[in-house]
Parts: C-alpha cells; structure tokens; sequence
C-alpha cells in the first residue's frame, strides 16, 4: 500500500519560513505505532493524520517522539491541504475531533483562522534557576496545563536566549514558552518555543503557545486582537483574536513538498 504524504510551512507565505508540518489524509484509521514511525521518519516538529468521518474529520498529531494533545501549526497545514487538494470546498469550514476536542478553521482571503480552547497560565514557581537555564532571569513564571511561559524583560533578551537543554529535560511538562513584548510597532509581543523532552529542541512557530499568549498578552496589554511574531531562526507570524474561553488563530501556509510513502 502507498501513502501520499505533504510537507506545508505554516504561519507564513513564504517556502522554507513558518513551521513545517508533515500531513497524511488517511483512507482509514492507522495503527498508532506506524503513525508515531511515519512521524519518526518525516523529523518535524510535529505530523498531523487526518482520518474524514461524517462531520468532519479525526486529526492526530505526532512529534519524533510522542503524540500530543494539541498542535496549532500542523492543524493550520490540515486545512490548507484539505482545501488546496480539494476534499473541502473553499467555502467550507474544516472540522477536526481531537484529544483537545472540536477544532475548526475557516479561510478568510490569503489567511486561514482556527478557532482553538484558551489555555490561559496561572502563577507558579520555576522548578529550577530560570538564569541557569535560560541564561536571564524571568520577570513572571505561569504554566498551563500544557507549558511554562517565562515573560522576560526585552525582546533582546528573548532573542538571545540558548537555554539549557539538559536542565530542561529533567523538568515535568510538555515545554517552555519565553516571551516579552515586542521591540517593533509591527508586533504586539515575540515569543520562542522549547520542548525538548518532547523530541523538539526549539519549535519553528508554535500555534498552541498562543493559545496562552494571547490571553496572557491581551489582558496585558488591554486588547483582544493582537499579533505575535515566533522569533526562532525561520521566523512565523500568528494573528491572534482572545475570545471566552476561546482563541482563534490567523496564519498563512505553502505546501513545498508533496511525496509518496512506500
């Protein structure tokens, strides 16, 4: 049996930017272990398998390591395969049942926007020294019931930032968002993504970070639309909209690379 497979930068509109995605629109449901080796195989950040049912579809999403429960960029990249490919008609919304419940996307001219659960962070202490493992000290440590998120004191800093791997690895959690606000008028904040324990060191362009930024930097800030930019070295924007208990997620996508498994 063959499988078509395709690789999308997401959270941009240029090839070789944003957060690649791996994406399997699946005939049937497939064993999880063959999932997790596709995954394994394709070393991205994270692999989405898209199975359709009635209403929608079941998405799953892998890194080189594990499943996960939510993934932003990798559901940005279904919807624009599922559009592009035409199993979905442009003016139809995806819908996708996953381990964090209903997601959706809807294309709105060259962007696409999710409508995601908030994941609001709450106050906590840093299980380590934030200066030994990020190399500043953080002026506000929160974790969701996903991340850590450091807010640091300039964009600079957060720029600048070569954490401690090693050190990061032995902390219970899936990974750590480092933030502050931006130092350009084009951006409300930056922000970067580390989860090692998880198979990725630094994550492109993180969709369900924002999931926690945007609340986090809207009640900051006073707005509820604002725009993030992931300052890794590929570089992605994501537009963000805080609603109840909700966010809804704007990005781009390229599909750069599309293959076959044998």
């Amino acid at each position: 049996m063959t499988q078509e497979i395709f690789q999308v930068d997401a959270f941009t509109d240029t090839p070789f930017a944003g957060n690649p995605a791996g994406v399997c629109v699946l005939p049937e449901p497939a064993d999880e272990h063959w999932m997790q080796r596709v995954a394994t195989e394709m070393n991205l950040s994270e692999t989405a398998f898209l199975v359709e049912q009635d209403d929608g579809f079941q998405l799953r999403w892998f890194t080189p390591a594990v499943e996960v429960e939510l993934c932003g960029h990798a559901t940005l990249a279904s919807a624009h395969i599922l559009w592009e490919q035409g199993v979905l008609a442009p003016d139809n919304a995806a819908r996708f049942h996953t381990r964090s419940g209903l997601l959706s996307a809807v294309r709105k001219d060259a962007w696409i926007e999710m409508d995601f659960p908030a994941e609001p962070e709450t106050p906590t202490d840093f299980p380590s020294d934030p200066f030994k493992a990020f190399g500043a000290n953080a002026r506000y440590v929160g974790k969701n019931r996903f991340d850590f998120l450091l807010e640091f004191d300039s964009a600079e800093i957060v720029r600048k930032i070569v954490p401690d791997f090693s050190q990061l690895c032995d902390i219970s959690g899936r990974g750590f968002m480092v933030t502050s606000l931006s130092d350009t008028d084009q951006y409300d904040f930056i922000s970067r993504f580390f989860a090692p324990a998880a198979g990725v060191n630094e994550d492109p362009v993180t969709g369900s970070a924002h999931c926690c930024l945007g609340p986090f930097w809207s009640q900051k800030l006073g707005k509820n639309k604002l725009v993030g930019y992931q300052a890794s070295k590929r570089g992605g924007v994501v537009k963000v909209r805080v609603g109840d208990n909700r966010v809804y997620l704007s990005g781009q996508a390229v599909t750069v690379m599309r293959a076959t498994l044998l």
